[in-house]
């Protein structure tokens, strides 16, 4: 059990000794909650669990305080010492044998070090990309790829079950108009003067996808209607984009456990079975010839319609199916990671969640903002080589898998994010991701210029910790153990960026350790003790960067 949760323990054990005492009147405690106090000198945990229970025990959050400190049976050897502070906090210092024990822990665990059973198995799906099949990925959608995988890594890692999917928009008007824009093109290669279809793509590689099918078919569609030709042109090409959309999410470290087709829940009869269900539970009427369902039951602030009067669904009809669908797969929590501009959406699926006799809190719907390109401060808004968008195949050729997922997860998914490519692509320490990986790769240096082999020094037999005793080596200590809350919260609030913060954190904190204190020394049992703390120290970056999906390298 790590620090806090036996400081929790600690507490929880405390309120009850003194309410068995008399000190206290009988009071819930609920979840104690824990924080990092800002100065060293206020302790490494400290709880406000005084200030929470006062004004139900008729006390000030001072006296409180008093009575659960002097209640405190410290669990042996974990803290050096306890206080009040200001108002009513509790601050406790951990002992320096607990600080150094972080080091058995790592060591015991190796790759899982950090991991928890927060999660208790409970079967989550992470959506995300799920971008329309009609064109190639922007660096937006790689903001997306790397903030999705890097959080079903970090639920994993905290005991959930995760699966990640990506939903393929292969239905309707969008697969429609990719397939009546290729025609035009196509059209226009062979000489014929057309209108360009109004919501078209007219992308660059629209028409060298038109230049393709000239190349390999020559006019064999000229003649066709053109509601034939645009059904060959989807089924020909939606396909080779769809590969064309994996490769990229390939190379950018990506991997979908499914892949999901819009498509198909038309060919299985998901769509109107489930617009049926809601018809029979009375949440779908009709009204001016469309089907409407009444959201505004659940919150949301009008009803939305489901088909409209011509008989075509909407997107919203095929959402709600697929989200049934999701349910019955068995998944109790759904992140969708969607742009910010379908804020408005949330409130009504959130609300068809609930017609369809779902929790609506099982729907979580992370908004994120947009990605803004720079070169040395600069905007880049156009593409060198196409003069348009800049796609994510470009932005990962220039500056690589690694700072790409890297800069990518830098900032909250709520924030703008300013992604320089000149910083990108340094090899010095503004870099943050070169930073992160040039710690590694020293501590691999130290371990191989140490001529001990890393498996015998992570054996921490003969290896003596209370040779550890500087200000800096318990400072990289304290920011080891810190590593199960930070990956915690970051699964619990869908916060993957802090693992970033936390990676340079630890970063610098070693960068310091190796400033003030010399690793192989002429005291042999000094030199294991710091190799052994050092060797660990990059166990955590690995893990780290592994959640992050960055590599890990020796050398740099």
């Amino acid at each position: 059990m790590n620090p806090r949760k036996r400081i929790q323990n600690l507490i929880s054990e405390a309120v009850s000794r003194a309410v068995s005492e008399g000190l206290l009147p009988p009071v819930e405690v609920g979840d104690i909650e824990m924080e990092r106090p800002k100065r060293r000198e206020h302790g490494d945990w400290s709880t406000n669990i005084a200030m929470a229970v006062a004004g139900r025990v008729g006390k000030k959050p001072r006296e409180v305080a008093e009575a659960v400190l002097g209640c405190i049976q410290d669990d042996p050897g974990l803290l050096s010492g306890v206080e009040i502070a200001g108002p009513g906090f509790i601050n406790f210092h951990l002992s320096p044998a607990t600080l150094r024990n972080v080091l058995l822990e790592v060591g015991r665990k190796g790759p899982m070090y950090g991991s928890s059973n927060t999660g208790k198995g409970r079967k989550v799906q992470v959506e995300f990309v799920s971008a329309n099949p009609v064109g190639p990925l922007h660096v937006g959608h790689g903001r997306w790829a790397a903030f999705g995988d890097t959080l079903a890594n970090v639920m994993a890692h905290c005991g959930y079950d995760v699966e990640r999917e990506f939903y393929i928009n292969d239905y309707g008007t969008q697969i429609r108009n990719f397939g009546k824009s290729i025609s035009a093109r196509y059209l226009e290669l062979l000489g014929q003067q057309v209108e360009f279809p109004e919501g078209g793509y007219a992308g660059h590689y629209v028409t060298e996808i038109a230049r393709r099918i000239v190349a390999e078919h020559g006019d064999e569609f000229k003649s066709v209607s053109e509601e034939d030709r645009v059904t060959r042109f989807v089924e020909m090409e939606y396909p080779r984009m769809l590969e064309s959309i994996r490769e990229t999410l390939v190379k950018m470290s990506v991997d979908f456990d499914a892949w999901f087709s819009e498509r198909e829940l038309y060919d299985r009869g998901e769509v109107s079975e489930t617009l049926d269900e809601l018809k029979g539970d009375g949440y779908a009427y009709e009204k001016e010839g469309a089907l409407w369902l009444r959201t505004s039951s659940f919150g949301d602030e009008k009803d939305r319609v489901l088909v409209r009067s011509n008989e075509e669904p909407t997107y919203f009809a095929s959402d709600i199916a697929y989200h049934h669908d999701k349910i019955r797969r068995g998944f109790e929590i759904l992140i969708d990671v969607w742009g910010a501009d379908h804020h408005g959406y949330v409130p009504r699926m959130k609300a068809a969640m609930a017609a369809m006799g779902y929790d609506p809190e099982c729907l979580v719907v992370v908004l994120g903002q947009l990605v803004k390109l720079f070169r040395s401060g600069e905007p880049v808004i156009m593409s060198k080589r196409t003069g348009e968008i800049v796609t994510l195949d470009e932005l990962l050729e220039e500056v690589g898998v690694d700072a790409a997922r890297y800069f990518f997860l830098q900032r909250s998914h709520d924030s703008p994010l300013e992604f320089d490519i000149e910083l990108a692509k340094k090899e010095s320490p503004e870099n943050p991701v070169y930073y992160v990986q040039y710690a590694h790769a020293r501590i691999c240096s130290i371990l191989n210029y140490s001529g001990i082999s890393e498996s015998d020094i992570s054996d921490p037999k003969g290896v003596d910790l209370e040779l550890l005793g500087e200000e800096a080596e318990f400072e990289l200590l304290r920011k080891i153990s810190e590593l199960e809350e930070v990956v915690e919260y970051s699964a619990q609030k869908y916060v993957p960026h802090r693992l970033t913060g936390y990676a340079e954190e630890l970063a610098s904190l070693f960068h310091a350790f190796y400033r003030d204190c010399r690793v192989v020394t002429d005291d042999e049992g000094l030199t294991r003790a710091r190799l052994f703390l050092v060797s660990c120290a990059r166990r955590v970056l690995a893990v780290v960067l592994g959640l992050l999906g960055v590599t890990a390298p020796e050398k740099m």
